[in-house]
């Protein structure tokens, strides 16, 4: 309701000085950049105001929601809108007579107003147009793409090479059902790219949010598995250096960032079993996708069906900015699956081909990534023996509902992050499900420890098919049956 009201006040803020003209600025200026590189496009609005003597002055009024369009056929891209963040020289107007209208405005510059857009050229050299709207007006810019121009991006500092596989009797299954990324990007689209969490050469967790730029951008997804009497849990985790936002406000951004999901295969005779539940996870709050429609709601509601890429690799859709994971039928995912298309402007796909490639710009798609096992990579490093900053608030994991809780050692159950919130990443034995957790359903971590119990509880299965909660493999909990 509040920020409802504050939204009508902006409009009636607004309407003090009618948009008359718009024009386009850009950073850098003037519009030049190589292929492949981004630039800044913003959108600035302008009206006239009445002066005391009957004439009217220009002047320029805070107003968001300008469409943009690439106007040249295959001449680049542009990302969905956000807030300038560059050192704007060119003040916005003011009404000196409305105490109200001089605070709301400074507030709705800093939580409203989203006025640009990032542009990312194509791999052709040329001139291409760009073309702003708000309210009919129009503005256009002429970006000049050139192989001369001096390059923006910063050099990366390592290139990893291809990994040395130890035996791993789960790595086929987890490269069957390796899902599809859809991964939204914005106004720092690299940071969108899911990465390693050494992928600045280091185990450090305090420096990935500086890194992140001169960290390799080579894609990769981390996976681990586990294992019951009746069925196989694949769980993927999809770390990002930078959860980041236009507006970096209390918490709302951190250093490391990792979401994941969580996908239940039933063992049927078959060599890699059939899918039956893809769960993800967004922002602590889980969410249900069934491959099998007589698969019902138990404590969550069945979100939607699971769509697929090429039979075997589940569709998700990756938000850019704060990387909440959804099913790509689910209603917040931006991601047009028959159209191949962001809906709100760019983003990458990720598929998983045994190799971490670099995307070339901020919508490329079948980009190849890797796989990382998560039990030689973090898992084995989560405890007070090792020495670098890679894990934080160390716990011991306790289960509801009588369930294993494991050999009861301390555990990382944070990646060490400081940069703008601390410690706010987790790896997957720290993840909780906000509204289990509250019903004291499933403690923390017990949604990726304990999957068999997890799911049988979110959902509801068909009572004649067999649904075993007892583990032959799960190393998490200290469990292995040896046959």
């Amino acid at each position: 309701m509040r920020y409802a009201y504050l939204l009508l006040a902006f409009s009636v803020f607004a309407q003090e000085a009618p948009i008359q003209e718009i024009k386009v600025a850009t950073d850098p200026s003037p519009a030049r950049i190589r292929p492949l590189e981004t630039l800044v496009i913003q959108v600035r609005a302008y009206g006239n105001v009445a002066k005391a003597d009957g004439g009217s002055d220009k002047v320029r009024v805070q107003r968001g929601g300008a469409k943009a369009r690439v106007v040249t056929l295959n001449g680049g891209w542009l990302s969905k809108p956000f807030k300038y963040q560059g050192k704007d020289d060119e003040p916005f107007y003011q009404n000196q007579s409305s105490r109200f209208a001089t605070i709301f405005g400074a507030l709705s510059k800093d939580f409203l107003l989203q006025d640009a857009f990032l542009y990312s050229a194509p791999d052709k050299p040329g001139k291409y147009e760009v073309e702003a709207e708000i309210d009919g007006k129009t503005a256009k810019v002429t970006v000049e793409v050139s192989d001369s121009e001096q390059a923006r991006k910063k050099a990366e500092k390592i290139t990893f090479p291809a990994e040395t596989r130890k035996p791993d009797a789960y790595r086929r299954l987890a490269e069957h059902w390796a899902p599809f990324l859809a991964q939204e990007t914005w106004w720092q689209p690299k940071a969108d790219i899911p990465a390693r969490f050494d992928f600045d050469g280091d185990w450090q967790g305090d420096n990935n949010w500086e890194d992140m730029e001169i960290g390799s951008s080579q894609a990769y997804v981390h996976y681990a598995a586990i294992e019951t009497l009746t069925h196989w849990f694949l769980i993927y985790n999809v770390f990002h250096p930078r959860d980041y936002s236009d507006k970096c406000i209390a918490g709302t951004c951190h250093e490391n960032d990792n979401e994941g999901l969580i996908l239940t295969v039933r063992k049927d005779g078959s060599e890699f079993g059939k899918l039956e539940v893809m769960e993800t996870l967004a922002h602590n709050n889980v969410y249900s996708y069934v491959n099998d429609s007589r698969i019902r709601g138990g404590v969550h509601n069945v979100e939607g069906r699971i769509e697929f890429y090429q039979d075997s690799h589940p569709i998700i859709f990756v938000e850019s900015g704060g990387h909440g994971i959804y099913g790509s039928a689910a209603g917040a995912a931006k991601y047009s699956v028959r159209d191949d298309k962001f809906t709100n402007g760019t983003g990458i796909t990720f598929i998983y081909k045994g190799i971490a490639e670099r995307p070339r710009h901020a919508n490329d798609r079948l980009v190849g990534y890797e796989l990382l096992p998560i039990y030689d990579h973090w898992w084995q490093k989560a405890n007070d023996s090792w020495r670098d900053r890679t894990f934080d608030e160390f716990y011991v994991y306790s289960a509801f509902g009588g369930r294993p809780s494991g050999a009861g050692k301390g555990m990382g159950g944070t990646f060490y992050g400081r940069k703008e919130a601390a410690n706010k990443a987790k790896p997957f034995w720290g993840w909780f499900d906000s509204l289990t957790l509250k019903k004291k359903i499933l403690n923390t971590g017990q949604w990726g420890l304990d999957p068999a119990y997890s799911v049988s509880r979110n959902l509801t299965f068909p009572s004649g098919d067999a649904f075993s909660l007892e583990y032959t493999y799960n190393p998490y909990l200290n469990i292995e049956v040896t046959p």
